[in-house]
């Protein structure tokens, strides 16, 4: 297994940050594999799918860039440089073109664990891998980028909360599949053997997308970044958090909605978008819920957040054919 040796003063500097160039790279391992991990996403692969696949049929090259790039065990580094606070898509991707050719070919040996193809011997291939990241960008990511800047957004502030209730063990343990605090300052980041990293004293970061995958990125020695996949009920859309028919007769079908999307907090701009309902609406219903304590509200910043609260959750868990949740452990 991977991974790395981390000291208090790592956790404490610690923290979470939103990048449109990961979102648009983790869209591309996506189209990449072909296969969505949820109603949603299969639905959006219908969507760009053959666009995608089309632009790799017109340039074999950059098809081999990509098979070549997304190894079985190991990401060509280039791809995914380490992101940073408040950067766009357009400065992430500068860096993706800056990679020195030369290093744009290790890296890619090192996915391939071999060889570089002939072909690949060149010096275009970070301005290639530019261009095909913008294609996803503008094709496939950008339109729905402010959706998606809400869905991780909320993400961010669920996992914020868990570290105040049970400190970063908690939260690093459920980041994703591979990922979990192995105690004694050791955080495994997957489950490949690669050597232990010391990091200890630098920033790590934590980076959300929306697709259900992840990758670990690096500025040595000062920056390392794990990309883990958002959790949530608008992770998998807005239908994975039906509300029983037995909630919707007592509350009303509208506000039962409303109930049972807060499993994460959300705001009520993103409840709007999410039901369909009027801003008006959705501040209706979430007065009346939070009146009946089924309900929390928590500012953060400029927005304001909404909770389901225990009394929330048992009126959810009751509803005839609802499974309950279990508890955390």
């Amino acid at each position: 297994m991977g991974w790395w040796q981390v000291n208090a003063d790592t956790l404490a500097r610690s923290r979470f940050l939103l990048s449109p160039l990961a979102e648009t790279f983790a869209a591309l391992k996506v189209l990449h594999a072909g296969a969505g991990a949820h109603p949603g996403e299969t639905a959006w692969l219908r969507a760009h799918l053959p666009a995608y696949r089309a632009r790799l049929a017109a340039d074999p090259v950059t098809a081999l860039l990509v098979r070549s790039g997304l190894g079985r065990d190991w990401i060509a580094d280039f791809l995914t440089p380490t992101p940073r606070d408040g950067e766009s898509f357009e400065a992430g991707l500068a860096r993706v073109r800056a990679a020195p050719p030369d290093a744009a070919r290790a890296h890619l040996r090192r996915s391939l664990a071999g060889p570089l193809p002939p072909v690949l011997d060149r010096d275009d291939l970070p301005d290639r891998a530019a261009r095909l990241l913008t294609h996803v960008w503008e094709d496939a990511v950008r339109p729905s980028w402010p959706r998606r800047r809400r869905v991780l957004e909320a993400d961010v502030i669920a996992r914020t909360a868990q570290v105040s209730r049970g400190g970063w063990a908690t939260v690093l343990d459920a980041l994703r599949p591979g990922t979990r605090w192995l105690g004694e300052s050791r955080l495994q980041v997957n489950r490949h053997e690669y050597p232990p990293r010391e990091i200890s004293g630098a920033q790590l970061l934590l980076v959300p997308v929306t697709p259900q995958t992840g990758w670990v990125a690096w500025e040595e020695p000062d920056s390392y970044a794990l990309v883990y996949p958002c959790a949530g009920v608008l992770a998998d859309g807005p239908d994975r958090a039906p509300a029983p028919a037995a909630l919707g007769a007592l509350l009303g079908p509208a506000r039962a909605r409303v109930l049972a999307l807060l499993a994460t907090p959300l705001t009520t701009t993103q409840l709007t978008a999410l039901t369909g309902q009027s801003l008006g609406s959705v501040g209706r219903h979430l007065r009346v819920l939070l009146d009946a304590g089924l309900i929390e509200r928590r500012p953060a910043g400029r927005s304001v957040y909404y909770e389901r609260t225990a009394a929330g959750q048992v009126l959810l868990d009751a509803a005839p054919g609802r499974t309950p949740l279990k508890p955390e452990s």
